[in-house]
């Protein structure tokens, strides 16, 4: 019996090898033919919180930053790079002539692109000498990065987890436990402004302005404790272009040109690291579409004022130009707890003000749906906060024709599985 030649499948998953894991961090700044608006007001916080080689990665301008080799060791040992995946049944389920690729950031090692920034973080705080680090969490993915790489450097951290995550993802507690983190609800009675923000929002689900609020207080009144964020500020995003890069050499294998780039954004990490290396080829002339999608109900940059902020509810932070909801914007409590943040990233607030950015914003019932729809086409559930980009994804693939879309796939939502059985009613 004659032998049918098999389809090579490997065109359809994307790999790079462990040498091909960039070497350096892209600073998009260094590119744009205009000027991120300084910080205002509280200045003086930012080197009492911050170790010095974080704070100078946040004022930089320099294009490329080279990732520590310890770092890139890290990345190595704990899923970097990661695959670039054709969704092809989920084309098909569709009826669309577009190419979806989605970038599988659900690989790394606690199932989220929140490593990428946490080991460089943790990396910079260790060899400046500190032992103490304080943060806060949304749904618990940059909680559980964070706290495996405090314990890769033998750091302490305390971490403040938005109230409603705290109680609709126990799991990712665990996680954080299993690395040695101490984990307390936000907003707590531990320190004053906690205290406060139970009086002023009696039964509050919390929001991550209240946590990072928490976390920020810690920081400022113990020396021997730094404070690390996860999203919004320009050194975390800086961070995450690992993702971006990687999928350009991905690209260039399959023979590929992206024309739309799509990712969730809640303090716009994810989105940004995998769309700011592609903002020069769009300044260049390229015509590419990067697509931030965030929850209708959490609308910072589709509702949103563009000004100057705090970023968090206390606020003590310098105010920062970005779209904002305000300070004391308290959301629902959605599933998709990343998302729930006030403001976005000043980086992606001046692309998006430029036209260089496009915001979509969809409501977490048809995110969920499109979750399930990706679920049963291409094996993967996703995190809720993933679910946007894959609705978004979905929409314009229905739109256009024969165009390339890839989507980041910020995590999986395997310990998000309550989440899902509540809003889809899997029951």
């Amino acid at each position: 019996m004659k032998e049918e030649k098999g389809k090579d499948y490997g065109k359809d998953v994307i790999m790079l090898s462990k040498s091909e894991i960039p070497t350096h961090f892209y600073n998009v700044l260094a590119d744009l033919p205009f000027q991120l608006e300084a910080p205002q007001e509280n200045l003086e916080v930012l080197p009492q919180i911050f170790p010095k080689a974080i704070l100078g990665q946040e004022m930089s301008t320099e294009k490329y930053i080279p990732i520590p080799e310890e770092v890139r060791e890290l990345y190595a040992l704990n899923g970097r790079p990661t695959p670039l995946q054709r969704a092809r049944k989920l084309e098909k389920a569709i009826g669309t002539s577009c190419k979806i690729y989605f970038k599988r950031e659900d690989t790394n090692t606690v199932g989220s692109h929140k490593q990428n920034t946490a080991f460089a973080q943790a990396y910079y705080i260790a060899k400046e000498g500190y032992k103490n680090v304080v943060t806060e969490t949304g749904a618990g993915q940059w909680g559980s990065a964070l706290a495996l790489a405090c314990n890769h450097f033998g750091l302490n951290l305390k971490v403040y987890m938005v109230k409603c995550s705290y109680e609709q993802k126990p799991l990712r507690k665990v996680v954080m436990k299993m690395y040695g983190a101490k984990i307390s609800p936000s907003p707590s009675n531990e320190t004053k402004i906690g205290r406060e923000m139970q009086k002023k929002f009696p039964n509050t689900s919390g929001s991550l302005g209240m946590a990072i609020a928490e976390a920020i207080e810690v920081a400022k009144e113990r020396e021997d404790t730094v404070y690390s964020l996860g999203s919004v500020l320009n050194h975390v995003l800086l961070h995450q272009t690992v993702i971006g890069q990687e999928v350009k050499k991905q690209l260039e294998k399959a023979g590929e040109s992206a024309d739309v780039i799509i990712g969730c954004v809640g303090g716009g990490s994810n989105f940004g690291g995998i769309a700011l290396p592609f903002v020069a080829d769009k300044l260049a002339g390229k015509e590419i579409e990067l697509i931030g999608v965030e929850p209708k109900e959490v609308p910072s940059i589709t509702k949103g004022e563009y000004r100057h902020d705090y970023g968090d509810t206390g606020k003590q932070t310098p105010k920062l130009k970005m779209h904002t909801l305000g300070a004391d914007f308290v959301p629902e409590p959605i599933y998709a707890g990343g998302l729930r943040y006030h403001g976005m990233a000043p980086i992606i607030s001046l692309l998006a003000n430029h036209g260089l950015v496009k915001a979509e914003s969809y409501s977490q019932a048809e995110c969920f749906e499109a979750a399930q729809l990706f679920a049963k086409t291409e094996s993967i559930i996703p995190a809720p906060e993933s679910s946007h980009a894959i609705k978004s994804a979905i929409e314009a693939a229905k739109r256009y024709k024969n165009k390339t879309i890839v989507f980041n796939l910020s995590g999986h939502g395997l310990l998000d599985l309550s989440s899902y059985e509540k809003g889809l009613g899997l029951v």
